[in-house]
């Protein structure tokens, strides 16, 4: 049997992390306008400026707890 370097919870947790920053781009789209002369203001609304980067941090940051926790060893 082959030893990985992560373990199947580092892969879950990696999924994780992965749907997480999907969600903080999910979070950025729209605030556009289709007619350039109107300006539109939600462009600036609080949750694409500031917790749709914050949401995408924490997912990197969960994929690579993902990544660097080392699995169980079992003594057998």
């Amino acid at each position: 049997m082959s030893k990985f370097s992560v373990s199947p919870l580092g892969v879950k947790t990696m999924l994780v992390g992965l749907i997480m920053m999907i969600a903080g781009f999910i979070l950025m789209i729209g605030g556009g306008s289709s007619d350039p002369n109107v300006f539109n203001e939600a462009m600036f609304s609080t949750v694409r400026l500031t917790v749709a980067p914050i949401v995408i941090l924490l997912g990197i940051a969960v994929v690579m707890v993902g990544i660097l926790r080392r699995p169980k060893s079992k003594e057998e």
